[in-house]
């Protein structure tokens, strides 16, 4: 059931120097601080001496790896890892990352974080020439491009240039080639990626957690644009499509992102704690306690408790051991799920106005079975504060929001969205502020889910692949 966003996908890379690491079991460990990413699927390729051996399948990271599996990959100087959740192609195996490709110039291997806009136009047209693919992602596109672009160009590295100048969208990638690891982002800037050392070891990450995850040093952010290459140790940039506006998904701050990460030089977790503060000026409200909804809430709650002076409370206990893959097979199941995942605590909430800060509303039955959840357990009083815009329009980057129609702010105005959900009162961040909450970040924003307004043209609808309509459908 579609009431929540899902996260992006999450990349990672590492090129060891001298053997220093095994790259196996260092990006397994990475892979752990990313799962937040996406829990869908996930898979880790090691190139030991040119040859690419690659494991992947449906599941989290522990239930797709094992020691067993993580000795069998060991050796190899290089290693790169993906998390997905699917945004374009469908949850099956065969959409799970790394893709691993064999060409004439050998093999590579791809990870992506992001979404094309022109996948449909660039699939049709490389089917046309008589393509064959064995997925339905765009992942798969951008590697027949980069692969069909090295037949006219000296390197890898400068096929993934002249692809950057046909692909359009949010792409943060991780390549292998035979002897090179190579990390790229799109020109916007979408995503995020950054690098770091590991010793003389370079490694590549979609947030900066996962560089303290195994001990690495952050060296810098890649830039929007930029290719970076390692190659025997060395590492160089290639800045071509370098130079215009970045955009940012601001969402990155909201919600995606862990608190932990530093993303283009802005703390995620001080980002949450600035939009808590900015709800406190713009919606105060008498009330005994703030809490916030787990996990991206809880920092935004932190900061509209210290900006309003109204204390701060544990309101809800989280099932860690339920993921996004949790299945709920009957619609009472799917109706009391959130039961499973959050319970409110009642000897903290119990005869209190609770403010209960979340990070986004997106269908609102979500946001409604937490405000009751909070009524049962004693709450007198539940004003619902939430850290991001209403959404009112599809992302064509990566997030999951793909419809007008299923959008709670599409349908109701906001005193009926506050009587839809069960709350008392109703505030959420101003538009205008989303600029407020990451003053540090080095890059300017996306913020087209909220305003309608996108960085670069997006197509007037999204079709489903063919493949994934069942004949009579047609």
């Amino acid at each position: 059931m579609w009431n929540e966003l899902h996260e992006e996908c999450g990349v990672f890379g590492i090129y060891g120097v001298n053997r220093e690491i095994d790259p196996a079991h260092q990006t397994y460990l990475a892979l752990y601080a990313l799962q937040h990413r996406g829990q869908e699927s996930c898979g880790i390729a090691v190139n030991d001496g040119g040859v690419i051996f690659a494991h992947k399948d449906l599941g989290l990271i522990p239930e797709v790896f094992n020691e067993v599996m993580l000795n069998h990959m060991g050796g190899g100087n290089m290693a790169i890892g993906h998390v997905r959740y699917s945004t374009t192609g469908g949850n099956s195996r065969e959409n799970a990352q790394p893709m691993v490709m064999k060409y004439a110039k050998g093999s590579i291997a791809l990870a992506h974080n992001g979404n094309l806009v022109n996948t449909y136009e660039l699939r049709h047209q490389l089917e046309l020439n008589g393509a064959i693919f064995q997925t339905t992602n765009d992942s798969e596109v951008m590697a027949y491009i980069i692969a069909r672009n090295r037949l006219k160009t000296p390197s890898i590295e400068q096929a993934v240039v002249e692809s950057m100048k046909t692909l359009k969208g949010a792409y943060s990638i991780v390549l292998m080639s035979p002897q090179k690891l190579i990390a790229a982002r799109d020109p916007n800037g979408f995503r995020p990626l950054c690098m770091g050392k590991l010793g003389d070891s370079v490694v590549f990450a979609s947030e900066s957690c996962a560089l303290d995850s195994i001990g690495a040093t952050f060296e810098r952010d890649v830039e929007p644009g930029e290719v970076v290459v390692v190659h025997d140790g060395k590492i160089t940039s290639i800045k071509e499509h370098c130079g215009g506006k970045s955009s940012l998904c601001i969402f990155e701050y909201i919600y995606f992102a862990r608190p932990d990460s530093v993303i283009d030089g802005e703390s995620v977790h001080l980002a949450r704690q600035r939009a808590g503060a900015l709800l406190a000026e713009q919606y105060p409200v008498e009330a005994d306690l703030v809490v916030g909804v787990p996990d991206s809430g809880i920092d935004a709650a932190l900061g509209y408790s210290h900006e309003s002076g109204i204390p701060y409370g544990l309101g809800f206990i989280k099932n860690k051991y339920i993921g996004r893959t949790f299945i709920q097979p009957t619609q009472g199941q799917r109706d009391n799920a959130v039961r499973i995942k959050l319970n409110a605590l009642a000897s903290a909430v119990k005869g209190k106005r609770v403010i209960m800060v979340d990070d986004s509303i997106v269908r609102g039955t979500t946001s409604a079975r937490i405000v009751s959840l909070l009524r049962e357990a004693g709450a007198t009083q539940v004003h619902v504060r939430v850290s991001s815009p209403p959404f009112r329009n599809p992302c064509y980057f990566g997030t999951d929001i793909d419809s007008r129609n299923k959008l709670i702010a599409c349908l109701m105005s906001v005193d009926e969205i506050c009587k839809n959900i069960g709350a008392d009162t109703l505030g959420y961040l101003d538009t205008a502020d989303l600029e407020k909450i990451a003053p540090n970040s080095k890059c300017s924003f996306c913020k087209g889910c909220f305003t309608g307004t996108y960085p670069i043209e997006v197509p007037e609808e999204i079709p489903k692949d063919r493949f994934e309509i069942k004949i009579k459908e047609n």
